[in-house]
């Protein structure tokens, strides 16, 4: 074999070596960063969905803490249940996005729910799971009646 001809066939197979390696480390490389944008989506969701609840959470609290009062103000009390629809409408589209950005059906038995236990539709069939305790009932004010404080002198 002529020395050229060995040149020239050891050149072919190292390019064609180093063309081979460039594409499976391109692909490694997509791969990978697919994976970390996947990654970035899915807890951008979830960090998403947990700052909803923390949302709602805070108007339900206030909704409560207006409904304590002994005369509640019931604009003040229609504008905060408001917000807590609201804010409940969007716990609802960030779990919907969650249900989106969740992992891939493929790694999870065909039946499973796509989100946790703690969020899914299947979770709430039935609740509350266990009763509520019993509480004593407040008689319905009229006009005329004092409110229901109970241990305590009422005076008109």
């Amino acid at each position: 074999m002529d020395s050229g001809l060995a040149a020239l066939l050891g050149a072919a197979v190292g390019s064609a070596t180093t063309l081979g390696a460039a594409i499976v480390t391109g692909r490694v490389q997509a791969r990978s960063q697919h994976a970390q944008w996947s990654r970035q989506h899915r807890r951008d969701a979830y960090a998403g969905y947990l700052g909803a609840l923390h949302d709602r959470d805070i108007a339900m609290d206030a909704v409560l803490d207006a409904l304590r009062a002994d005369a509640p103000d019931l604009p003040d009390l229609d504008e905060k249940t408001g917000r807590f629809v609201t804010l409940a409408r969007e716990v609802h589209r960030a779990a919907e996005i969650v249900i989106l950005e969740g992992p891939a059906p493929s790694r999870r038995s065909p039946d499973a729910s796509p989100m946790p236990p703690a969020i899914s539709r299947a979770s709430c069939d039935g609740w509350p799971r266990t009763p509520a305790p019993e509480t004593p009932r407040a008689r319905p004010r009229t006009p005329s009646s004092p409110p229901n404080d109970s241990g305590s002198s009422t005076e008109r």
